[in-house]
């Protein structure tokens, strides 16, 4: 039977200047580097150009592959895989088995642009998410190759400038949130840091220059994930989980392991989510400080509450306060100095609002919105929204619209999109209302704080 040559794929592979032999190398060591052996050769992507069909799997590390070479992302109806583009198939995990593996990964991934979103509607294949939880729970640390002969030798001063780059653009997420910030950080990830961890150093600036590089990729995988580019930012976080095993960091490990449950939450993967936050806990015990295990028990508190599981969050919720009451007797990293008071109440406020216990939820919103720093906006944003969410559980509108609008007034969290995702919940509840002046009010404010953001583009 005669088949139509595939011209989007010859199209693509043309523009990203990658031959037959070029596309199957780079497919194979992709694959490896995920666990996955690939008999791809350049005969089987000539098959495929002249329109032979090709497996989910495979399909897959081919569009991560051009994407990472093209700076763009690519779906397989770019690749005139039409059949599957519309396939909810499950993303694959990036946990390579060596160092080198993942610094490679670490270097694919920060060629890639984040400013495509990705359906909210992901799907993390449960056994592969096993997989590299389980591996982080009980392989050994690799350990650092002290003074390898090198052209550089790497001293603390080079870390603290990494450190003080990503305290630096911290911040900027912070205040502006949206993937700010997010194309000259992975520049500097990969031409700046990257580098520095093939070169020659003490056992001591390795460790903490590994540190310091699993800081910076945790940035990027968060950047990612509130411009909604999701797969990339899961990417980032299991590869930076995997960076943490190499020096044997327990305690960011299990930070990484909280991103990943807060990512499956909100992304309503409710049993990933618990099961993610809960290795951050077992994982990281005896190894974290008090203010680190508060954060992780505030992280399964969220995903249990989501969950619906009141008795289980109870008990998660009154472990992190727990904790928290001991926070000033451990000596934190920096990278947790974030997490005070307000940013449990935050938590914690989330945690009330989806078990729907309306008068705590309105009390602790309210309290993290009147603790909560002004410098953090978009921190701010979304107290202000728990709040009106649960002002409008106590049937109180117009202090629920009232609320609200002073979260949108903050102009800079819209540039978020879980933000953006917090107002039209809101809008989507208070619909019900249209008729009333000021849900009508409210709803042209979103619309004119939009058009303003584009503007401002």
């Amino acid at each position: 039977m005669s088949r139509e040559p595939n011209a989007h794929l010859a199209a693509v592979m043309d523009e990203a200047q990658v031959s037959n032999k070029g596309l199957a190398r780079r497919m194979k060591d992709a694959a490896a580097q995920r666990g996955i052996t690939l008999g791809t050769t350049h005969v089987s992507v000539q098959r495929w150009r002249d329109g032979a069909g090709i497996q989910p799997q495979t399909m897959a590390i081919m569009a991560d592959v051009l994407s990472a070479k093209l700076g763009r992302r690519i779906n397989p109806g770019d690749l005139g895989f039409f059949d599957h583009a519309t396939q909810a198939a499950a993303q694959p995990i990036g946990y390579p088995s060596t160092v080198p593996g993942v610094l490679s990964l670490l270097d694919d991934l920060a060629q890639e642009r984040a400013d495509a979103p990705d359906p909210a509607d992901m799907i993390v294949s449960n056994a592969d998410l096993s997989s590299a939880v389980l591996t982080w729970m009980i392989s050994r640390p690799d350990g650092i190759q002290a003074d390898r002969p090198s052209h550089q030798r790497v001293g603390m001063r080079d870390v603290r400038a990494i450190r003080d780059a990503a305290a630096t653009f911290m911040q900027l997420d912070f205040k502006y949130g949206g993937g700010h910030g997010h194309k000259a950080l992975r520049h500097y990830f990969r031409h700046e840091v990257l580098p520095l961890l093939g070169t020659s150093y003490s056992e001591k600036v390795g460790t903490a220059l590994y540190g310091a590089a699993a800081e910076v990729s945790q940035l990027l995988a968060w950047t990612a994930y509130d411009a909604g580019s999701h797969q990339l930012a899961h990417r980032y976080l299991t590869s930076t989980l995997r960076l943490s095993q190499v020096i044997d960091d327990r305690m960011f490990g299990a930070r990484i392991l909280g991103n990943l449950s807060h990512q499956a939450n909100y992304l309503g993967n409710h049993a990933q989510a618990i099961q993610l936050a809960r290795a951050a806990v077992e994982g990281a015990k005896g190894r974290a400080t008090p203010r680190a295990m508060a954060n992780y028990s505030a992280m399964e508190a969220r995903a249990l509450s989501h969950a619906g599981d009141r008795i289980a969050a109870g008990r998660a919720m009154n472990e992190a306060e727990r904790h928290f009451e001991r926070a000033d007797t451990g000596e934190d990293p920096a990278w947790l100095g974030y997490f005070d008071a307000a940013e449990l109440m935050g938590e914690l406020c989330h945690c009330y609002r989806d078990l729907k216990m309306r008068r705590e939820a309105v009390e602790q919103a309210q309290r993290a919105v009147d603790s909560t720093d002004p410098k953090y906006a978009r921190t701010l944003g979304f107290c202000r929204m728990v709040l009106a969410q649960s002002q409008l559980l106590n049937g109180e509108l117009e202090a629920a619209v009232t609320t609200a609008s002073l979260a949108v007034d903050g102009g800079e969290s819209l540039q978020s999109s879980r933000f953006q995702r917090y107002v039209n919940d809101f809008q989507q509840e208070v619909s019900v209302y249209a008729a009333n002046p000021t849900v009508a009010d409210f709803n042209e404010k979103v619309t004119d704080a939009l058009a303003r953001l584009d503007d401002d583009e």
